[in-house]
This record gives structure tokens, C-alpha cells and sequence, in this order.
């Protein structure tokens, strides 16, 4: 059975001021400080406020832009809306449930998976590793990874 997922005020609180910049007030980190930039371990990327399963590390990629990369999200726990904050027009990528922001769409990803790169801000996820998906209440998503040994970055 799948949890319900929702913007918790309770873990608000407890957040960092560059995670509650982040999935509150729309902000970005610095590129190449965020933790999970260059971290490749097997597992799921999950909205830092609500627990909702976003990305998995399957789907995840050096793209050299200093933020962490995914080609796609794990379902449709992401929504996409237009964003013209700074002059330009961009698609903004939030949680579905908590309406975290999470980052940015971009049409550059790599073509063989769909061609899109989800550049994610790491203040806005908590990684779940592999093997703690159980425990913590994620053992459906399991299945990611049983296909296949992890890609190569």
C-alpha cells in the first residue's frame, strides 16, 4: 500500500534556511554544493518535506551543471509550470503533494532517455539508499533496481 503523501508544517520547521529557501521561497543553491551533485549511490530521491518518491538514482547523470541531473521521475509525484521570474522563460519543476520547488526542466538531457534533465536543487531531497528502501517505508520502489546493474557515470 502506497503512503499519502502531503506538505508537513511539522518538517518545515525542522528545515535548514537553505532548504526552506529552496522548497518554500523558490531559491536555488550555489552550483557544485549541493551533496548529491556527484553522488551515484543506488536509491531514491525523495521531497525533503513531504517523503514522496521523485527520482531514482537509475535515471540520474553527470550533466556537468552543478546540480544534481535525473532524465525523468520515478511517477508523477512532479509537476512542471512555467517560470518567468528571471527574464527568461524556463519550466520549474515542483512536488506534487508538497508543492516543494525542486528545480528546473531542461530539453538538453540525454536523448536515448527522453532528452529532458530534471536539474534539481539538493536542499530540496533526502536520499534513500537501496538498502533502506524497506525500512523506510519505500519497498515498492524495490523494483527500480532489480533490472540490470546500475549505469555508469
Amino acid at each position: 500500500m502506497r503512503k499519502i503523501y502531503h506538505k508537513d508544517l511539522q518538517t518545515i520547521r525542522t528545515l535548514t534556511d537553505q532548504q526552506f529557501n529552496v522548497t518554500q521561497k523558490n531559491g536555488t543553491e550555489r552550483a557544485f554544493t549541493g551533496k548529491y551533485d556527484k553522488h551515484f549511490d543506488d536509491g531514491l530521491y525523495v521531497d525533503i518535506v513531504s517523503g514522496e518518491p521523485l527520482f531514482s538514482s537509475r535515471d540520474k547523470f553527470d550533466s556537468g551543471c552543478g546540480w544534481p541531473a535525473f532524465s525523468q521521475p520515478v511517477e508523477e509525484n512532479v509537476r512542471n509550470l512555467s517560470d518567468s521570474s528571471h527574464g527568461i522563460i524556463r519550466t520549474e519543476v515542483r512536488s506534487r503533494h508538497a508543492d516543494s520547488h525542486l528545480g528546473h526542466v531542461f530539453p538538453d538531457g540525454p536523448q536515448d532517455k527522453g532528452g529532458l534533465r530534471h536539474c534539481i536543487n539538493s536542499a530540496a531531497l533526502r536520499f534513500i539508499p537501496k538498502a533502506e528502501l524497506e525500512k523506510e517505508g519505500y519497498g515498492d520502489y524495490l523494483n527500480l533496481f532489480l533490472a540490470g546493474d546500475m549505469h555508469e557515470n
